[in-house]
């Protein structure tokens, strides 16, 4: 099928890979085409648009009334021009990043903006440290480890006991409230300033390696790492993409989108993909969560974006709205020619229920596409920039960038090379070393094989994490991610994740957690989709590294707070096996009614 998206047959490249065997078993992929040039700095994409089309809209959020808060590019800029003259002004210490404590929101990008474009880098931290925790110790670990010039966030209510614990002498401000924290500066403030030619300067100023911003990984294993994000990851990044994605140059994105800038895909990926071309991004103050998946939906209906990211939790959260009323469906699929879903992670489930409700109010296919990427890669290192039946595939290499697989424990490790990786850790030479092969490729830590080995081009399939696979008793590998997948697919529409256990056990079992339909269903009626998807992966083949026999469903959802989702709605497996480990040890004990066996 060929997907002429925006009615422009020419919207996607062709699938181009070229395979180059080596004599150690290894082998890399590449795109053929080079990358071409790309801008300077990040602010350039800016003082572009606010050149060219400056009345387009560019950001908005809902205000206190309900209504939009709506700012064009010539807005932005100028805006953007006065907050980074008051940095200056400051005197800020050289080469210390300021700090974002909370949630997306224009103020939010407005600082982020006038940061790039002055040159001083920007760390935006995860508002989970703060909002979900009284404990500040976390988030003092990292103000200490970051050493911020500047501090800022929304309003002191949530994110001043945690300044407060860090007792950092730095300038404070936030947008609402900044009286009742001594000392705070309010965000007006730095917005009462004139631009002068110092912003100009310090803008031409600014070399592609220098440091756009600070990202801190997940810390799922352990201590967040500072990764550093160069100017000249994320302009080539974006130029990757737009070679493979030519509609952007034509057909800008606009864009609803909740995703956290404290990670790369809302941030790197998202943010800056509408920046570079000239979109529009209406910013999502819902989430993928009961009680806020109503605002994403009330959002979704004014908005109407012609393009959608999100994750597999946000789509099985919203999943019910649009099969149960198609009011809101028409809205939703009015104007959408692209569903995005990060990594390899949608079940196929999913996958199909988005494309039954889609047939059933518009006529035009429904093009899924994927990626695949890391904080530390400005995040995409392949793209699916052709249609694929079904998900587990996530794309090819990106122009520029050279994909490397080597066997590793009856899998094929990926590690990456191109313009968009990083550098290394702030301040962390022994990680940054540890953090690469000796050809220079990044030690992602996936695993990945050829769609079909014979046609490259077709892409890759993800293969799960290296290090989240166990060896069962017997000394089998599971496979964690695959099998995961086929579990959610099986129990559907039971089940809206599944943690994989069985850690030198002889067999695998399965903790599930519910999803929202599963509220309305007996106990009769779930304990027959567990027992009927067992008996259908069991069906399926595969051996014991494949075919669970044990299925939990868990009554307590994941606990963001205890960390077992993350910001971006992905599930920590090894922190749910963590702090569950009773759950685990009564799914393989005898006699409990809880658990349904094949």
């Amino acid at each position: 099928m060929t997907i002429a998206l925006f009615g422009d047959p020419s919207a996607l490249a062709p699938a181009l890979t070229q395979r180059v065997a080596r004599s150690d078993g290894s082998f890399v992929l590449r795109h053929p085409e080079p990358l071409r040039s790309h801008a300077r700095c990040v602010g350039e994409w800016l003082e572009q648009w606010a050149a060219r089309t400056p009345a387009a809209p560019f950001l908005a959020e809902r205000d206190a009334a309900g209504g939009w808060r709506r700012l064009s590019y010539a807005q932005v800029r100028e805006q953007a021009g006065r907050i980074g003259q008051a940095l200056l002004d400051m005197q800020l210490p050289a080469g210390k990043p300021v700090v974002v404590l909370s949630d997306n929101s224009v103020d939010h990008a407005l600082l982020a903006l006038a940061c790039q474009h002055i040159g001083r880098p920007l760390c935006t931290v995860s508002s989970a440290y703060c909002r979900l925790t009284k404990d500040t110790g976390k988030i003092r670990g990292i103000l200490e480890t970051l050493d911020p010039a500047l501090v800022y966030a929304a309003e002191p209510g949530v994110y001043g006991a945690a300044i407060r614990a860090w007792g950092g002498q730095t300038p404070v401000v936030f947008s609402d409230h900044a009286g009742q924290f001594e000392g705070a500066l309010r965000f007006e403030q730095l917005l009462d300033v004139r631009e002068t030619s110092a912003v100009q300067r310090a803008f031409e100023a600014i070399r592609p390696d220098d440091t756009a911003k600070l990202l801190l990984t997940s810390g799922s294993t352990g201590t967040p790492k500072v990764a550093i994000n160069t100017h000249r990851m994320l302009t080539a990044n974006q130029q990757q993409m737009k070679q493979v994605w030519p509609f952007l140059e034509h057909h800008p994105l606009h864009l609803l989108d909740w995703l956290p800038w404290s990670h790369t895909f809302g941030a790197n990926h998202n943010f800056n993909m509408v920046l570079a071309h000239g979109g529009s991004l209406a910013i999502d103050e819902g989430r993928p969560a009961p009680g806020l998946i109503d605002k994403t939906v009330r959002n979704l209906r004014d908005v109407k974006p012609n393009f959608y990211f999100n994750v597999p939790r946000g789509f099985d959260m919203l999943l019910p709205f649009l099969e149960n009323d198609e009011g809101f469906a028409r809205d939703f699929f009015e104007r959408l020619e692209g569903v995005f879903y990060a990594g390899a992670a949608l079940p196929q489930s999913s996958w199909e229920r988005l494309e039954a409700v889609a047939r059933r109010v518009r006529e035009r296919p429904l093009w899924f596409t994927s990626s695949w990427g890391a904080t530390e890669t400005a995040p995409a290192n392949t793209s699916v920039h052709w249609h694929i039946q079904r998900a587990g595939c996530i794309g090819a290499p990106l122009p520029g960038v050279e994909l490397k697989f080597v066997p590793n424990g009856g899998k094929l490790e990926m590690r990456v090379k191109g313009p968009n990786v990083f550098p290394g850790y702030r301040n962390a030479p022994e990680l940054t070393a540890k953090a690469f092969d000796d050809e220079g490729f990044y030690l992602i830590g996936d695993a990945g094989r050829l769609v079909d080995a014979a046609r490259p081009e077709l892409g890759v399939a993800f293969d799960g994490r290296v290090a989240e696979d166990f060896k069962l008793g017997s000394g089998t590998w599971v496979s964690v991610g695959t099998l995961r997948l086929r579990a959610i697919s099986a129990f559907s529409p039971l089940a809206a994740d599944v943690v994989v256990a069985g850690h030198d056990r002889e067999e695998i079992g399965l903790l599930v957690f519910p999803s929202p339909q599963a509220a309305g269903m007996s106990a009769e009626q779930k304990t027959a989709v567990l027992r009927e998807g067992l008996a259908a992966m069991r069906a399926g083949g595969g051996g014991s590294s494949q075919v669970p026999t044990r299925a939990m469903l868990l009554a307590e959802p994941p606990n963001a707070d205890a960390g077992e989702i993350t910001d971006k709605g992905y599930l920590n497996q090894r922190r749910v096996l963590e702090r569950r480990a009773a759950d685990v040890t009564a799914l393989y004990a005898d006699g409990d009614a809880r658990v349904v066996r094949a």
